[in-house]
C-alpha cells in the first residue's frame, strides 16, 4: 500500500455510497471533457470511467501515478504535475473545448487552487468538488453573512455555487478532522457584471484586514471621491459589500503599480 503523504493533505475517499452519488450528481455523458484533480488510489476514477470513453487526471505524487497507469492503461490520460501550476486552457484546447473538473482538493490548498481555476475560467464548463465544509460555506456565503469573505466575492460574477451535500470523516482513509462538502459550480456563459482590472486586487486589499474600515484598507488603491461616486459607504467593512459594490470601486482604483 502507497502510504499517504501529508505534505499532499491526502485524504482518500473510499465510502461506496459517498463515491456513487458524487457520480450521480456529476452525471457524466461520452464525450465530456473530464479532468479529475487529485485522483489518489483511483476509486472515484474507476467509477467516472465506467460512465465516459474518457479522462484526464492531474496526479502530483508519483507513486500513485504510477499506480494509476498500471490500474487504468486506457482510457486515462495521467498528467503528473502540480495542479497549481497546471494549465487547465491547454488541455482545453487538446480536447477541444471546455472542461468538466473533478476533484477531492487536498484541504491545504484548495482556496488558492480554487483561486488558480479562476484564471481559466473560461475554458471550464463547470466544477464538481470536495472541500473542506467551511470552505463551501465561504464559496456561498451571502454578503453580511459570517462566512462572506474573498472567496465568496471571487468566485461571484463567474459562477453559481450550489452546495450538494455534506460528508462526515468516516468516508475517508485516513479521517480528516473536520467534516467536508460536495458543492457544484457552474460557470455563466459571461460574467455577471462588468470586472475592472483591479476588481482581484481591490477585493484582497478589502478583506486582508477584515476589521479595518474600507477608508483605510483601500486608502492606498482609490481617489478621494470613489465614495461619493459610488456610494459605498468608507466607515462599512469589508463583509458587507456586494460583489457589484466592489466591482464598482475597482472602476475608481488607480492604475496597478502607482
Amino acid at each position: 500500500m502507497i502510504p499517504v503523504r501529508k505534505r499532499f493533505g491526502q485524504h482518500f475517499l473510499h465510502d461506496p455510497g459517498v463515491l456513487d452519488r458524487i457520480v450521480q450528481v456529476i452525471d457524466p455523458r461520452p464525450g465530456d471533457r473530464l479532468v479529475e484533480i487529485g485522483p489518489g488510489r483511483g476509486a472515484l476514477t474507476e467509477r467516472l470511467l465506467q460512465r465516459t470513453d474518457a479522462l484526464d487526471a492531474v496526479e502530483i505524487d508519483r507513486d500513485l501515478a504510477a499506480l494509476l497507469r498500471e490500474k487504468f492503461p486506457e482510457r486515462l490520460t495521467l498528467h503528473q504535475a502540480d495542479a497549481l501550476k497546471f494549465d487547465f486552457a491547454a488541455l482545453s484546447a487538446a480536447r477541444g473545448g471546455p472542461l468538466r473538473v473533478i476533484g477531492n482538493l487536498p484541504y491545504n490548498i484548495s482556496t488558492p487552487l480554487l483561486i488558480h481555476l479562476l484564471g481559466t475560467i473560461g475554458h471550464l464548463s463547470d466544477l464538481h468538488v470536495m472541500l473542506q465544509k467551511e470552505v463551501v460555506e465561504r464559496m456561498a456565503a451571502q454578503p453580511g453573512t459570517e462566512h462572506y469573505g474573498r472567496l465568496g466575492v471571487m468566485l461571484a460574477p463567474h459562477v453559481d455555487v450550489h452546495w450538494l451535500f455534506d460528508v462526515g470523516p468516516g468516508a475517508f482513509q485516513p479521517p480528516p478532522r473536520v467534516w467536508s462538502a460536495v458543492a457544484r459550480l457552474v460557470v455563466l456563459p459571461r460574467p455577471r457584471f462588468d470586472l475592472p482590472p483591479a476588481y482581484a486586487r481591490v477585493v484582497a486589499a478589502a478583506f486582508s484586514q477584515r476589521r479595518k474600515t474600507l477608508r483605510n484598507s483601500l486608502r492606498a488603491l482609490l481617489p478621494a471621491g470613489a465614495w461619493e461616486i459610488t456610494g459605498v459607504d468608507p466607515g462599512a467593512r469589508a463583509e458587507v459589500l456586494s460583489p457589484q459594490q466592489f466591482a464598482a470601486l475597482a472602476a475608481l482604483a488607480h492604475p496597478a503599480g502607482l
